[in-house]
């Protein structure tokens, strides 16, 4: 089939694009290299230094004799993304694109008003785009488990039946997002699911958890092919700012006590869920939403790995419990069920101790390239920044 792929220079977007154009798939992937501006912005990058999309395309082309179209532009600009689907005519689109960090959102004025007006704009865009050229195509969009929040109930995969004063009906699962970043998505979710009722749009929303993983088939084809692995406190995910932290013998930074839980996935499970998703598309008119993830994890459980990986190598490791730059609940109920892409037939990569190893041994690699001043958190949620 024909596959757009929105934010195709991302950490997702990139090993995605590979993964479609390998099995055969027509690809197109669409960037317009923001994130690599706010990397900038904030003084971070990646651990290994990542090659332009551009070269990456060429590269790919090389390695594996198949093309990738790019076109790059910002989809916050409708002329831009009118103009791709009317050329390439997509029959499924894999929307990556948007600013994807929840410390960035709470970082200032400047960088909310950013995150909502690239999030939501750019979704209501394609939406347009595709109602005008593609209306037949399905929206495979990433969202986020975090639009839920941690409610004292079990959360569903995106719809929920309740009774009320003796009527029953389904409704979209209520949503509780903890940062401007996670409730920009709940924004996308609505405006998704009107679509889909009123211009009987076909679309997927995977709410999905933490992603961890550095590799992929696809990636290790060249060392040029990588995706990026972030450490820091803006993008950095919390797995791997612990194995930073054990391989260049710091302490793990625990954020209060270390109760948050989360749903966790490998990178490959990503893509794997993704892939089903566009193999299986939802009907004309209907809003699907699956959980993403396949195990649970609090954040001291990833502490308590990281330290026994460390010890596997030969290297002792403290934990350090900072006060919390969020605000969230520490100690909660945590069940959300996730059962609808195993229905489709995902085989989970999980986190086992030769994951863990693996990534460990990376990571020690190049610790020569860590930079000490972007692990610490300085954005706060409940007060001030200086930045406006």
């Amino acid at each position: 089939m024909r596959v757009l792929i929105l934010g195709g220079d991302g950490y997702l977007g990139w090993p995605t694009a590979m993964y479609f154009s390998k099995r055969g798939d027509e690809v197109a992937v669409v960037d317009n290299f923001a994130k690599r501006r706010w990397e900038l912005e904030d003084g971070i990058e990646p651990l290994v230094r990542i090659p332009s999309l551009h070269e990456r395309v060429r590269l790919w082309k090389r390695v594996s004799g198949k093309q990738i179209d790019l076109y790059a532009g910002d989809i916050c600009n409708a002329r831009f993304i009118y103009k791709v689907m009317e050329k390439f005519r997509p029959e499924a689109i894999v929307h990556y694109g948007e600013q994807p960090s929840a410390p960035y959102s709470m970082e200032s004025l400047g960088t909310a008003v950013y995150t909502q007006t690239n999030n939501v704009v750019g979704t209501l865009n394609l939406l347009f785009a595709m109602r005008s050229f593609t209306p037949e195509a399905h929206l495979v969009k990433l969202g986020t488990m975090g639009e839920y929040g941690t409610p004292n109930i079990d959360i569903e995969e995106g719809w929920i039946t309740i009774n009320h004063n003796g009527r029953t009906d389904t409704v979209l699962y209520p949503k509780k997002p903890g940062s401007f970043y996670h409730l920009s998505k709940v924004h996308d979710s609505a405006n998704i699911e009107f679509a889909c009722r009123i211009w009987k749009t076909a679309a997927t929303d995977l709410n999905q958890g933490v992603v961890y993983g550095i590799d992929t088939d696809e990636t290790r084809l060249h060392p040029d092919l990588l995706t990026s692995f972030h450490y820091d406190h803006v993008f950095g995910t919390v797995l791997n700012r612990f194995l930073v932290q054990a391989a260049t013998g710091r302490k793990l930074t625990v954020y209060g006590k270390g109760g948050q839980t989360r749903g966790f996935l490998n990178i490959r499970d990503t893509i794997q869920c993704v892939a089903l998703a566009c193999d299986n598309p939802a009907r004309a008119g209907e809003f699907r939403v699956f959980n993403q993830f396949t195990e649970q994890f609090s954040v001291m459980d990833i502490a308590d790995k990281v330290v026994a990986t460390a010890a596997r190598a030969g290297l002792k490791v403290d934990i350090d419990h900072l006060p919390n730059p969020r605000v969230e609940l520490e100690e909660h109920y945590y069940n959300a069920k996730h059962s609808k892409l195993v229905d489709l037939g995902l085989q989970p990569n999980l986190l086992t101790d030769s994951m863990l190893d693996q990534m460990f041994a990376t990571v020690r690699a190049n610790t020569g390239r860590v930079q000490d001043e972007v692990i610490m958190p300085t954005i706060k949620w409940s007060q001030e920044n200086p930045r406006k």
